[in-house]
């Protein structure tokens, strides 16, 4: 069993930074990725960064490519979501997700074991 702890997040005016990180803890077979998602009320989970355990790729979501990074350390447990130029549209929980069942590394429901969300708002 995995369990992903996350801490950050906060409260930051639009156009400044915050950086969100998770720990995993506990026992696995396999790990192929680590990812954020985030859901803003009234809006469906999505797809924020995912890396990958073995190679350690990195892939973004769309919004926030170019603006976000994620990265890895602590000997892979540890996984940062780095963000800069927020917006207001960044407004949502955010959460830790591992993927042990492999596929596509932004579909939601190959992620199996999730945190339990930190909260980040974006003032205008």
């Amino acid at each position: 069993q995995v369990q992903l702890v996350e801490s950050g997040g906060g409260l930051v005016q639009a156009g400044g930074s915050l950086r969100v990180s998770c720990v995993a803890s506990g026992r696995w077979t396999r790990m192929y990725f680590t990812g954020w998602f985030r859901q803003a009320p009234g809006k469906e989970r999505e797809f924020v960064a995912a890396i990958s355990w073995n190679s350690g790729s990195t892939y973004y979501g769309g919004s926030v490519e170019g603006r976000f990074a994620i990265s890895r350390a602590n000997g892979n447990t540890t996984v940062s979501l780095q963000m800069n130029s927020l917006k207001p549209e960044d407004t949502a929980v955010y959460y830790c997700a591992a993927n042990t069942f492999g596929g596509h590394w932004a579909t939601r429901n190959l992620y199996d074991h999730w945190g339990q969300g930190t909260q980040v708002t974006v003032l205008s």
